[in-house]
């Protein structure tokens, strides 16, 4: 058994063992993602081996976009030793129609750009007004250029 194992992590150990940085491990703490560690006499916090697995279930749940409150029930039906696998799939399905959506105003924006990109330049460019591309005559835009 190593020193670190025999004594747990400090807030930086932990933190630089998942690529965090040490406020977002005392942040996790305060908010209740991490249970509250073991304190030296001095004071220092000290993890186990379990919070280095516990962030990095955080860190892959983030990259999938779940909220951090998501994650919280998550994690709080895995601490009772339940299979959170139901509440899961109901956080991805539901994250999962959140991205559908979210490629669907994109592709739409992508159209109208496109189709406001292929109508430019025109030589019928009408005359400029308040919330248009182009200044008034002289505005220094080459893009608009008559």
């Amino acid at each position: 058994m190593t020193t670190t194992q025999r004594r747990g992590l400090r807030v930086a150990e932990l933190a630089a063992a998942v690529g965090v940085a040490p406020d977002t491990v005392r942040y996790y703490e305060r908010t209740g993602l991490l249970h509250p560690p073991s304190r030296t006499p001095a004071g220092y916090r000290t993890y186990g081996d379990d919070a280095v697995e516990r962030l990095r279930f955080i860190q892959g749940a983030q990259r999938l976009g779940l909220r951090l409150a998501d994650i919280r029930a998550l994690l709080a039906v895995r601490d009772t030793g339940t299979c959170p696998c139901e509440p899961a799939e109901d956080l991805l399905r539901r994250r999962l129609a959140e991205v559908d959506a979210e490629i669907a105003r994109l592709v739409a924006l992508r159209a109208e750009m496109a189709a406001m990109a292929d109508a430019l330049p025109s030589a019928d460019c009408p005359p400029p007004s308040p919330g248009v591309w182009c200044p008034p005559a002289g505005g220094g835009d080459p893009t608009c250029a008559r």
